[in-house]
């Protein structure tokens, strides 16, 4: 397997924000850079399955047949196991060279104990779900039926993320936009009255029923834009959020109810998601974060506060590539470590961002905690690439944690074989 160390000299203690190939900083320092680049034996360390190329971006696994075996669920259509191919759940319109589907959210709405799935979409402010239409039906390659979950009444939506915000084991819908002056908002899973159509015979009928909803909970009004990320940024035991121009800190009561204050500590086109872990074992919680938009994939170490703010030294972990726009911890070797799993969301902007229309790649890296270095693994090079959700899960039954991405590039399972590591 080829490998890539990367180490580097950070003579700063202030943010650096990433802008273009190479970075600017807000400091008077510079950044001193210096890679180390051994190349070992390539091993077959993955087998990489095609489900399908299309543009669709998002991705979930679950069991969504009732057959003790996970699937693939990914825009259009969905892919049960063990053969994976793939079966239609919806139709979705193209925009402007995206597919109008920015996420797949494996969620049982209506609680029949079948797992139906949740999407958003770039502009349409509409979140609906669709669901999962049985066992017969699902034999049978019928489409699952639409529902409107909410019309959120916001549009530029750049991704979602689910996150228990409120600690009562149901996650939270968690929605980041890159309109900047757009609130920042959550949703909860929640029930309301609506006139609904229904069938009676061969007749359709309004009747008034309860149905699943979501209710609306409002982070901050101050500020939002591209990235979004949870933590316990000021180390006094509460989570709070990280997106583009800082952190909104989760009061210490009532916090799905009152705002949350805003922190403009930092600004960078952040990835979905941000990243948060104390990865020097100094008590302070660092920040993983890629450009989304931009070569560049770093980790922040947190210094000593200054001046009531958060001070952070960036450290570069690889800016071999471009459009870093979705990060995911998952223990792939099975040593009881994480690995950090990303690449390039292929084609994020039609190919016009910095390093667009270079090759798709998805990479792992491994984290040394004495030497404060990540190395970098291939998974592959030249044909997978990544989305707005990379999904792992142990997928073929046998022990270890396969990937899930769905992007511009296609929607693949890449199968982790284990072999010589």
């Amino acid at each position: 397997m080829k490998t890539r160390t990367i180490t580097q000299t950070v003579p700063v203690l202030v943010l650096a924000t990433g802008i273009g190939h190479r970075l600017t900083l807000v400091s008077l320092f510079t950044l001193l850079f210096t890679f180390h680049t051994p190349l070992n034996a390539a091993s077959p360390d993955w087998e990489i399955k095609t489900l399908t190329v299309d543009g669709n971006e998002g991705i979930d696994i679950a069991d969504f047949n009732n057959d003790g075996k996970l699937d693939v669920i990914a825009g259009r259509n969905w892919y049960p196991a063990p053969d994976f191919v793939a079966h239609p759940v919806r139709t979705i319109e193209d925009w402007n060279g995206y597919v109008q589907s920015n996420c797949d959210f494996a969620h049982d709405v209506n609680g029949d104990g079948f797992m139906d799935v949740i999407s958003f979409s770039f502009l349409p402010t509409e979140a609906h779900w669709y669901e999962n239409p049985g066992i017969d039906a699902l034999k049978l390659g019928k489409m699952w039926p639409k529902h409107l979950l909410q019309d959120t009444e916001n549009s530029r939506n750049e991704g979602v993320l689910m996150h228990d915000l409120d600690g009562d084991g149901i996650a939270e819908l968690v929605v980041n936009s890159f309109g900047k002056k757009q609130p920042l908002l959550a949703w909860k899973f929640s029930t309301e009255e609506r006139n609904v159509q229904e069938k009676k015979g061969k007749k359709f009928i309004t009747v008034r029923k309860e149905v699943p909803a979501l209710q609306k909970i409002m982070i901050g009004t101050d500020d939002n834009g591209h990235g979004l990320g949870f933590g316990d940024i000021n180390g006094d035991g509460r989570e709070d959020l990280l997106f583009e121009a800082g952190w909104y800190e989760r009061p210490a009561s009532n916090a799905m109810t009152t705002p949350w204050k805003y922190h403009d500590d930092w600004f960078i086109h952040g990835s979905v998601p941000m990243l948060c872990r104390d990865m020097n074992k100094d008590g302070k919680m660092d920040i993983l974060v890629g450009h989304g938009h931009d070569y560049g994939l770093h980790w922040w170490e947190q210094l000593e506060p200054k001046d009531g703010k958060t001070q952070w030294k960036e450290h570069l972990i690889d800016d071999s590539f471009s459009q870093p726009h979705a990060l995911h911890w998952a223990d792939l070797d099975g040593d009881g470590k994480d690995e950090l799993i990303t690449g390039k969301r292929f084609h994020a902007h039609n190919g016009r961002d910095p390093g667009g229309q270079d090759q798709p790649c998805i990479y792992y890296y491994t984290w040394n905690p004495k030497q404060l270095k990540f190395t970098r693994h291939i998974i592959d090079e030249g044909s997978v690439g990544i989305g707005l959700q990379i999904r792992t899960a142990d997928i073929n039954d046998d022990g270890k944690l396969d990937i899930a991405v769905a992007g511009k590039s296609g929607t693949y399972i890449l199968f982790n074989t284990g072999r010589n590591r």
